[in-house]
């Protein structure tokens, strides 16, 4: 372990802990070290795709589908497509390609009410609004005062009009009086799913910020639980690898809240143990996306059913 974690520059302990679970190691460490794929997300409020897509090859940039809807790679772009007319215009969401999982878990309609509880910078949000047809309603919470200017930005640039804002904090939820059809929580976390894009997290985390999160995210899983309907679907997801803030939160909302775990049709099944601790069977129907598995940046997402 130490001679892998010299080689890519992270701390022993990191390399150590994804011994445990990431298969092939070196390889999974290898692919940290590339740049991240380019995807964009077809804004199906404002453009089909097959017009947005002919507008950006006429302008030199190649496109290539991928498995999930209205999600294209950019294979070759003759200047940044972030500094694009048709980006500018809202018509498309520069967006992890993994990031746009949690809210086609959710799978909201038009008519649900829906929470986004960590709802900056809006790319979940603006999806959920595609997904529903701009109808129904979303409750989009952001905790930190100065991301809120951004998040209206974007919410405005895609032409989403079913959204109500609120800047508070998401454990607080309760006092809104809102019992929610769906919730999206996409917690708050180490983030060692996004080395690729910020090379610091190899060293600037240990197991203490690990437990402060997985802390953090229990209470956020008691507070969504507190705002959903029964038979409603909740979604969590992080960008993290470590098992206390992935697996270990699902396992807590089965034992704490009687949730149900439902499979998804994305990425790789979710651990059963993690050291010493077992965790229930239906843990496994969440999934993990690793970047040399799935070509993603690395995420965890959990489709749960309080029933």
């Amino acid at each position: 372990m130490r001679a892998l974690a010299k080689k890519y520059g992270y701390d022993e302990y990191m390399v150590a802990r994804f011994a445990q679970f990431v298969p092939d190691l070196e390889k999974f460490l290898a692919s940290m070290e590339l740049p991240p794929s380019v995807y964009i997300r077809v804004n199906t409020i404002k453009i089909p795709q097959n017009a947005l897509v002919k507008r950006l090859t006429d302008k030199g940039f190649t496109l290539r589908p991928s498995d999930l809807p209205d999600c294209l790679e950019v294979t070759a772009e003759p200047y940044s497509i972030g500094a694009s007319a048709e980006h500018l215009l809202g018509y498309f969401y520069v967006q992890d390609k993994s990031s746009m999982v949690p809210p086609l878990a959710l799978a909201p309609g038009p008519g649900d009410t829906v929470i986004d509880m960590a709802a900056s910078p809006g790319g979940k949000t603006t999806h959920l609004a595609q997904l529903m047809n701009n109808e129904g309603l979303i409750v989009a919470i952001e905790k930190e005062p100065a991301r809120m200017p951004g998040l209206r930005s974007n919410l405005g640039r895609c032409g989403v009009r079913n959204v109500t804002l609120f800047n508070m904090d998401a454990l607080e939820i309760a006092r809104l009086g809102t019992k929610a059809d769906k919730i999206l929580l996409d917690a708050p976390c180490t983030g060692e799913g996004v080395i690729a894009r910020d090379r610091s997290r190899k060293t600037s985390r240990d197991v203490g910020d690990i437990a402060y999160c997985a802390g953090l995210q229990h209470e956020l899983i008691d507070a969504a639980c507190s705002a959903l309907k029964p038979g409603g679907t909740l979604v969590y997801s992080t960008c993290s690898f470590a098992p206390e803030e992935d697996e270990a939160i699902v396992d807590y909302a089965v034992r704490k809240h009687g949730m149900k775990v439902e499979p998804i049709p994305y990425g790789s099944p979710a651990l059963t143990a993690f050291g010493k601790v077992q965790f229930r069977p239906e843990v496994a129907n969440a999934r993990r996306m690793f970047p040399h598995v799935h070509g993603t940046t690395g995420f965890f997402v959990a489709r749960l059913r309080y029933v």
